[in-house]
């Protein structure tokens, strides 16, 4: 039986293939926007909300089983990652239950502070000088420390980046094709 630091290694590893997964699928969409080809469009459009949804549920689970069951207390930068995140969840649910593809344009203003609060998280991981206190300072976790750190440069800071970055790029698409 694997030990609990095991689990999280291994759940870390994997959880940063996903990252990259999700900076490379983003790549692809925009370049498919920019080309204007979209040949991903019957792949997308169909499904592309639901990916969506999924990609934003399995997130929230994530971001919930590390805090809850293996303990990490999250910052106040990483709150507010949580408050770009978990709304997208239930304003999926409703857009996919309703058919309604603008949902999109919502998912892309609450994924934008996303990607900005999680990149200058990672700047902070990285060893960035802090120039915005961290909300918690003092108070609860380190919004510098790092509980991920996988092939010298992914933390959990820059997958939540990547995540938002392929929202944005999947709503992007959704947004061009679905005229």
């Amino acid at each position: 039986m694997y030990s609990m630091d095991a689990t999280i290694e291994l759940l870390n590893f994997a959880l940063a293939l996903g990252g990259v997964a999700l900076i490379f699928g983003a790549i692809v969409l925009c370049s498919d926007i920019y080309t204007k080809n979209y040949t991903l469009k019957k792949l997308v459009v169909p499904f592309g909300l639901l990916g969506a949804f999924l990609l934003t549920v399995a997130s929230t689970i994530m971001t919930l089983i590390y805090s809850e069951v293996f303990g990490f207390i999250p910052c106040g930068l990483c709150w507010l990652q949580r408050v770009s995140l978990y709304p997208q969840v239930l304003m999926l649910a409703f857009a996919l239950y309703t058919k309604d593809k603008t949902v999109a344009k919502y998912g892309i203003v609450l994924s934008i502070p996303g990607v900005f609060v999680s990149l200058y998280q990672h700047y902070l991981q990285m060893g960035g000088t802090e120039f915005i206190t961290c909300p918690t300072t003092g108070v609860g976790a380190d919004c510098a420390e790092r509980i991920l750190f996988e092939f010298g440069f992914m933390t959990f800071p820059l997958m939540s980046a990547f995540l938002f970055l392929f929202l944005i790029a999947l709503y992007r698409y959704i947004l061009k094709t679905s005229k």
